[in-house]
């Protein structure tokens, strides 16, 4: 048999069909309905944007006023300092968490399980408002030994104050989050490598930082990325502690002048500014880490 009686035979065509034309015609398939999808969502945009330009409650003369004032800046570099305090003592802290879920000691595993129910548990608000009052439980810390005397002691109020019990919040509540992050970036990874790098006698903590760690950043990344854009907005829970971050700031000045929605665009405006900066740092990380990775 023929190769084109065999492709007749496959393709189901009686052997004296002739074959099709190359000549035929192709007609791409339409899509009116798309089109007009688009139409209306380009309406919808144009009334917004008109509105945004037409009409007077916006007050954009307040907004431009206030945009770069200096008690703004001051209260956007509140917010970054927080921000990234806050994220680099978090994923400290579930960097240390991970492991230690993930470990068969049951100490370890249940002190891990336990810290990271607890602070998902408890809203952040909740916790910023226990460790501001921490000094109702405790008025002086000391270190010494367990159960026996102490070698120094130190007044509660003056170790947390306001921004450091922000801090602390932030820093916690964050951990409990990244920990599990880690975790999943770890379980991504083949536990084959593990073994391959165990038989060639590398140490754990050396297979935990040159084999595991590198190789969970891939799956780690977008999630803490994401987490941290979150961590941002969060931010703005700690007015409740009179700390002059960006939305207190805010805050405070339409309450002197009575111009809510320009300070509210304000403020919105640089969260949206923040927000385009972290993404574009994440865009360069993950190129970083995904060098020799094709998917």
């Amino acid at each position: 048999m023929s190769l084109l009686s065999s492709a007749r035979a496959a393709t189901g065509r009686p052997s004296d069909e002739p074959p099709p034309p190359d000549d035929l015609v192709v007609v791409p398939a339409r899509h009116p309905w798309r089109w007009v999808a688009a139409a209306a969502v380009l309406v919808v945009v144009a009334q917004f944007l008109h509105g945004l330009i037409t009409n007077p409650g916006w007050d954009w003369g307040t907004f431009f006023g206030y945009f770069f004032e200096k008690s703004v800046m001051d209260a956007l570099l509140v917010t970054l300092q927080l921000t990234f305090a806050g994220a680099i003592l978090g994923f400290a802290g579930g960097v240390v968490l991970a492991p230690m879920r993930l470990s068969k000691n049951p100490v370890l595993k249940s002190v891990s399980w336990g810290f990271i129910w607890v602070f998902r548990s408890v809203p952040l608000l909740v916790q910023l408002l226990f460790w501001a009052n921490l000094g109702y439980l405790y008025d002086r810390l000391q270190i010494g030994v367990p159960f026996g005397p102490g070698f120094f002691s130190f007044e509660t109020s003056t170790l947390v104050s306001a921004f450091g019990a922000a801090l602390l919040g932030l820093a916690l509540h964050e951990a409990a989050y990244a920990a599990e992050i880690v975790r999943a970036g770890i379980l991504s990874v083949d536990s084959r490598q593990l073994e391959a790098a165990a038989a060639l006698g590398i140490p754990r903590l050396r297979q935990f930082r040159r084999i595991l760690l590198p190789q969970a950043m891939r799956a780690i990344l977008p999630n803490a990325a994401n987490e941290l854009v979150n961590l941002l907005k969060s931010t703005s829970v700690v007015y409740v502690l009179a700390i002059g971050e960006l939305f207190y700031q805010v805050q405070v000045i339409y309450g002197r002048n009575g111009r809510v929605v320009p300070l509210l665009l304000v403020a919105t405006v640089w969260y949206v500014i923040l927000t385009a900066a972290l993404s574009v740092l994440q865009h360069y990380v993950e190129r970083h880490y995904a060098r020799g990775y094709v998917r």
